[in-house]
């Protein structure tokens, strides 16, 4: 029997640290956290729940005491590590070595009450020499680290459950507010902002080729006519207005005409400046830059990202991936120095080791940065083998990264030319730039990504010939372009954390979460990378911004990280910073219990479009389930591709004045067609194309028993204009099809047909399925398999009964037993939580009680 028993949270970490252990010591996992606050009323105790606090799951008047409980799905893994304990000497709790896994140990030793000796086991990475170095030297519980994560959890409690149902009354239920996910969410409806009020200019400029002796041609662009400098894109403001009269805006005839001028003027090198060219290497990954950079060369959320990283680190190849800092250990640096030396050779090796000490604000504890583990770094090729794809090209970046912070700095010679000459009896000067490196230096393993596709990298070579100055070049093709200033970016998954982290707001090791968040609500969603605010998000912004304003300012909430590190630090105390907090003068509480009485939910719920030539406001209404156009006692459904800031008066006109009953879903990425939902006679269905669209009869199909137009959204309906759907070709070359009748789904295959159990299997069943099928006898109609779950994710507070993720007529669905709720934009089948689950439900369940009870048909005589 073993002697010592050391607990850590995953599987995979536990078989990884036991093969580093001696005899006589076993490895267990607590499978995550074991005891939280309750996530809803089933789960508090049955003592407790008379109490007024009790719902919040913190004890306000008596010292912010949380009421922590063990969830159902926990406690056969705590008797499981409780059995583990009999016999043993000594406990070590093995959790990860930020103030999270420190608060876990700290629950781990409070539920397990153990009677032996226990241990905090700390390290960086998952290798033989670091693990046997952390059993051998074992530390307490922390328990400044805790407090400080307790009272960050209890914080996060006070402000999501007290704001929240305030989101829920006025705006739509099951809304969340949060203390750093508000605040993601306002400046990504800011940036939005700026979109819809930005106004376009116009500006044009000329773009020459030329030629020198004959060598190769290089490109220069007009910059001054007449000592007047021209005009770019950012000489304009947001309004499309110049905002300096000293530049010159040329217009499309002048532009012309120059370039024209310019083909056939003597032009010739007017100056060369030269200067030597220097850049250093980026600093290793941390949390937050792991992420920005694996967004744009890779393409992964921060989610995937993390979700990698953590498999990575727990098999043993990289180090801890949840840290604020760059710095490199001694051994790492000695092991980035030679691999690079091996690699590349001693003239990429500096004659110094480099060192990053610099912190991002409101930096964590100081762990080492993220990087391969051990002393030697294994090659990518090495790992590949062994790894999913994932896994394998974000530990490749990892590595270019942590070599190329320890290789020489690339240096050259940046060149600087000015061309000039007379044309259209103007004088006319163009301007170029060149960079040639002498050595590549770091470049020659990683180059950084950039959030715009269209920039053109610092880094990147540009070759100039030999100039001159006096030389003569040939002009050999000058083009007029013009050009239109372009709205701000949206942000991307990379480009939000890297603003969370300039504001300091929120921890690195947090902005995968939260992203995922608050597309999970329903506040953002994805246009290829870009994320497009909703008009929920905008109501629930304007209701924050009025009357919780404190919640959702950047520096407020930065300041709070601040305070948050003095109690870490011990140079705060926790309770009376959080009564400041609850109880303190416009506190939490006495704003809270302001705003029901002082919202206006109809203006919070108004985003104003615009007004009509006969004075009617058309405005954007967030409705109970979902927004609509209102203009006086109009209205009309909002596609659910359309962006906020594609959203004119004249596409909102057009939608006020689509027939009666119709619902523009969206638009057809293949044909261009716009997607319809109608209300016909035999009930609803979806069509491509308008009359004005297409000539004939458009393609229509009837929505699924079970769908409701108002409930489907752009996905569903392309899915079902895709019907139907060829299977495949079977041994006799005949065409297998999976189709929707009017006894329900079926396949076919000439005049034979077979049954399908649900109308979701009409876009899933294989090949092989569907011979399966045919091969069978033919069931009668109504004969049905049994559904099987496809996941079981705990027992419903509502019902009793077992919530599962089931394969439904229409896609995936969960289901408590009694009532079901479609999979909605981001939840996957795979992912799903049980609060997600339960949250559908209540959602559908509300909707249920809100509607009004079908009429009974009238039996015919």
């Amino acid at each position: 029997m073993a002697k010592t028993l050391v607990i850590v949270e995953s599987p995979t970490k536990a078989r990884t640290i036991e093969g580093f252990l001696e005899r006589g010591v076993a490895v267990e996992s607590s499978m995550g956290h074991v005891r939280d606050l309750p996530r809803n009323s089933a789960e508090i105790p049955e003592k407790l729940r008379s109490e007024p606090w009790s719902k919040l799951g913190v004890d306000v008047d008596h010292g912010f005491q949380p009421l922590y409980i063990v969830p159902k799905e926990k406690r056969d893994q705590i008797r499981r590590l409780k059995k583990a304990m009999e016999g043993i000497e000594e406990l070590y709790l093995a959790t990860d070595e930020d103030r999270e896994g420190e608060s876990i140990a700290w629950h781990l030793a409070e539920v397990l009450g153990p009677k032996v000796p226990v241990r905090r086991m700390v390290f960086h990475e998952i290798t033989p020499r670091a693990i046997q170095e952390a059993f051998a030297n074992p530390r307490e519980i922390d328990q400044r680290l805790v407090d400080a994560q307790e009272t960050r959890r209890v914080l996060d409690r006070l402000v999501g459950y007290e704001v929240s149902p305030v989101l829920w009354r006025m705006i739509q239920p099951r809304l969340s507010a949060g203390r750093v996910q508000s605040v993601a969410v306002r400046l990504v409806v800011q940036r939005e902002w700026e979109r819809i009020r930005f106004r376009s200019a116009g500006y044009w400029d000329v773009l020459g080729t030329f030629l020198h002796d004959q060598s190769v041609a290089f490109p220069a662009t007009l910059v001054e006519v007449e000592g007047r400098r021209l005009a770019t894109g950012r000489d304009f403001d947001s309004f499309g207005e110049l905002s300096s009269a000293d530049v010159l805006v040329l217009d499309e005839a002048t532009a012309r005409s120059i370039a024209a001028a310019s083909a056939d003027a003597d032009i010739s090198v007017r100056s060369v400046e030269r200067k030597p060219y220097r850049r250093s290497p980026y600093p290793p990954f941390r949390t937050s830059t792991l992420q920005q950079e694996a967004g744009r060369k890779l393409g992964f959320s921060a989610a995937r990202t993390m979700s990698a990283a953590q498999r990575l680190y727990e098999r043993g190849y990289i180090t801890y991936m949840r840290t604020d800092s760059t710095a490199l250990s001694e051994s790492a640096v000695a092991a980035a120095r030679s691999e690079i030396a091996q690699r590349f050779g001693t003239d990429f090796v500096p004659s110094k080791p480099r060192s990053y000490q610099g912190k991002v604000r409101n930096a964590q504890e100081a762990h080492e940065a993220i990087r391969p583990a051990g002393e030697r770094f294994r090659h990518p090729d090495e790992v590949a083998g062994s790894v999913g794809s994932d896994d394998a090209s974000l530990y490749q970046l990892i590595w270019r990264r942590t070599i190329a912070s320890q290789m020489t700095d690339a240096t050259g010679v940046s060149v600087a030319v000015r061309l000039g000459g007379i044309a259209d009896r103007q004088d006319v000067v163009f301007a170029t730039s060149g960079r040639v490196l002498d050595h590549q230096g770091f470049l020659r393993v990683y180059v950084e990504g950039s959030d715009d596709p269209e920039a053109d990298l610092d880094d990147q070579e540009r070759r100039l010939p030999p100039l001159r100055e006096g030389d003569r070049v040939e002009p050999v093709d000058i083009e007029a372009k013009g050009h239109e200033t372009k709205p701000p970016a949206r942000f991307t998954e990379a480009s939000l954390v890297r603003r969370l982290e300039e504001l300091g707001v929120g921890r690195p090791s947090t902005y995968a979460s939260i992203l995922t968040t608050i597309q999970d609500r329903g506040y953002a969603w994805k246009k290829g990378s870009a994320l497009v605010p909703t008009w929920i998000a905008f109501a629930a912004v304007s209701l924050l911004e009025a009357h919780f304003p404190t919640l959702v300012d950047y520096e407020f909430t930065a300041r709070m990280e601040d305070e948050l590190d003095r109690i870490a630090a011990g140079d705060e105390e926790s309770l009376p910073w959080l009564s400041h907090f609850y109880f303190g003068e416009q506190g939490l509480r006495e704003t809270v219990e302001a705003s029901y009485d002082a919202i206006d939910a109809r203006k919070v719920n108004s985003i104003e479009v615009g007004v009509t030539d006969d004075g009617v406001t058309v405005s954007v209404r967030v409705g109970r389930y979902g927004p609509f156009l209102e203009r006086g006692e109009d209205r009309a459904s909002l596609p659910e591709d359309l962006a906020p800031d594609e959203l004119t008066m004249a596409k909102a006109i057009e939608l006020l004045d689509a027939p009666s009953g119709d619902k523009i879903l969206g638009t057809d990425p293949d044909s261009g067609l716009t997607v319809l939902g109608r209300a016909g006679r035999y009930g609803p269905y979806v069509q491509l194309g308008s009359a004005e669209e297409v000539e004939g009869k458009p393609k229509t199909v009837s929505l699924f028993s079970g769908m409701e137009l108002d409930e489907i959204g752009l996905d569903t309906a392309l899915r079902l204009l895709s019907l139907p759907r060829l299977v495949g070709i079977d041994p006799d070359g005949r065409e297998i099809l999976a189709l929707s009748g009017r006894y329900g789904p079926f396949l076919k295959r000439d005049d034979e047909t077979r049954n399908l159990d649900e109308e979701g299997q009409i876009f899933e069943v294989s090949l092989d399925e569907a011979l399966a099928r045919f091969a069978e006898p033919p069931r009668r109609r109504g004969q049905r398999r049994t559904a099987t779950a496809l996941r079981t994710l705990g027992e419903s507070p509502e019902t009793g009964k077992q919530v599962e993720v089931r394969d439904g007529r229409f896609g995936p669905y969960v289901t408590d037993g009694e009532v079901n709720a479609s999979l909605r934009k981001g939840d996957q089948v795979e992912s799903i939580s049980f609060d997600r689950a339960n949250e559908l439900l209540a959602e559908r369940r509300a909707k249920l009680a809100d509607a009004p009870p079908k009429k009974r048909r009238a039996k015919k005589p």
